[in-house]
């Protein structure tokens, strides 16, 4: 929430393509495609930020504080300030509120994210770790010798890719909730080949070229497919509940694991005319909310979060202009809907105000991360630079709304405005 009532103005700033995991940036890490963005934005705009706050969502050995690593073998200058943040798939929204949080009316960050899920790191397990740096400190033949037999206990440490909680990945919580709201299969399909048509048709304009740049021999996002269609998705096969009879997630209405990087610009008013580029929206207001898991679905904070933002801001859901929700599965976007055009749950809530329905002719013009894929900690910083390019072609006094759900039973909302 903007408690300070600060002016605080948001500019769109670059990604890398987005490309599957394993594929064509599988040779490249978090740090360097890290690098490549802020390099990138500073040379576009001749400016150098006083912060950069950056976050990736899969940890590493090789870094602590990656937004740091990233700025010190960037163009950026070594006095830039630069902290790491985590919030799940939320991660660089997050960064982008603690910017505005921080910064003053004369500063400008650049705020944004990362993912390399081809360089996800194996590790060795907490007793194998012990077990290993105990050896330096053994004197003695025989000691040495008995501490060999821990070699039969050796275990490496594999990143489970589930809730630590709940045991269950995000997808597999995206079905129990899919299930318990009747968020049927064809309604999940359909929304995923809107996501790919409209990242097309976006595309055929010219939207992405001066959003994305080619980096690492890769020119463009190479996940969104062109010749897909309803019966096509239509033959794919449940992932996360094939036994019941009643899955409805598959890999054609579900993100994928995706590599990329994306930053956005965040400035004081005194700063924002100092920015070439001409999407710029003020950011007026944002919101966050968490969840309990079990009773209301890991990625369902937004349907808390959003209410009670419009409500603060004395708007409908029809006086949102253009809305920007993440696509983690067309289930998860979906189920949104239903909850914000349910009355119990704006109840439950603690709204009052009548929202109306819900426009979903307004959502995700461009495509969403279904079709264009989902690095955790960059999605947040790529929604929000297609919405302020969106809202600087719809033209002056325009709001959006960007929604990105996050694990943990998380989420983050933002109201933009230009």
């Amino acid at each position: 929430m903007n408690n300070s009532k600060k002016e605080i103005w948001l500019a769109s700033g670059l990604r890398t393509p987005f490309v599957k995991e394993n594929k064509e940036l599988e040779s490249i890490g978090a740090v360097d495609l890290s690098v490549a963005v802020l390099n990138q934005m500073k040379r576009k705009e001749q400016l150098n930020p006083d912060y950069v706050a950056w976050g990736t969502v899969v940890p590493n050995l090789e870094y602590s504080n990656i937004a740091r690593d990233a700025v010190l073998e960037s163009e950026v200058n070594d006095e830039t300030i630069a902290f790491t943040t985590t919030m799940a798939c939320s991660t660089s929204l997050l960064s982008t509120l603690q910017l505005a949080s921080m910064l003053k009316d004369t500063e400008v960050g650049i705020a944004g994210g990362v993912e390399s899920m081809s360089n996800v790191q194996m590790g060795l397990s907490n007793k194998t770790s012990k077990w290993i740096k105990r050896f330096p400190k053994l004197k003695g033949f025989f000691n040495k010798l008995k501490w060999l037999g821990g070699l039969f206990k050796f275990k490496l440490y594999i990143p489970p890719g589930v809730n630590r909680v709940t045991g269950k990945s995000m997808g597999q919580h995206a079905e129990i909730t899919a299930q318990r709201l009747n968020i049927d299969r064809e309604a999940q399909d359909k929304l995923a080949l809107r996501s790919h048509q409209n990242y097309f048709k976006a595309k055929e304009k010219g939207f992405f070229e001066d959003l994305v740049f080619p980096a690492f021999n890769v020119l463009e996002d190479l996940i969104p497919r062109k010749n897909t269609s309803l019966e096509k998705l239509g033959t794919l096969k449940p992932v996360f509940d094939r036994k019941s009879g009643n899955g409805t997630l598959t890999a054609g209405n579900s993100t994928l694991f995706t590599d990329g990087a994306a930053g956005v610009w965040v400035a004081g008013k005194d700063r924002i005319d100092e920015l070439k580029t001409g999407y710029k929206a003020q950011l007026v207001d944002w919101e966050m909310a968490g969840v309990n898991i079990e009773e209301e679905g890991i990625l369902m904070s937004p349907s808390f979060a959003i209410p009670r933002l419009l409500e603060r801001n004395n708007l409908t859901y029809d006086d949102v202009d253009l809305w920007e929700i993440h696509e983690a599965f067309a289930s998860q976007v979906l189920s949104t809907i239903s909850n914000l055009e349910n009355k119990t749950h704006l109840k439950k809530v603690g709204t009052a105000s009548e929202m109306g329905k819900f426009p979903i002719e307004k959502l995700n013009p461009n495509g969403s991360s279904i079709a264009i894929g989902h690095p955790f900690g960059a999605t947040g910083a790529r929604i929000l630079s297609q919405t302020i390019k969106e809202l600087h072609q719809m033209g002056k006094g325009k709001k959006a709304l960007v929604s990105v759900c996050a694990d943990g039973g998380l989420g983050a909302v933002a109201l933009i405005e230009n």
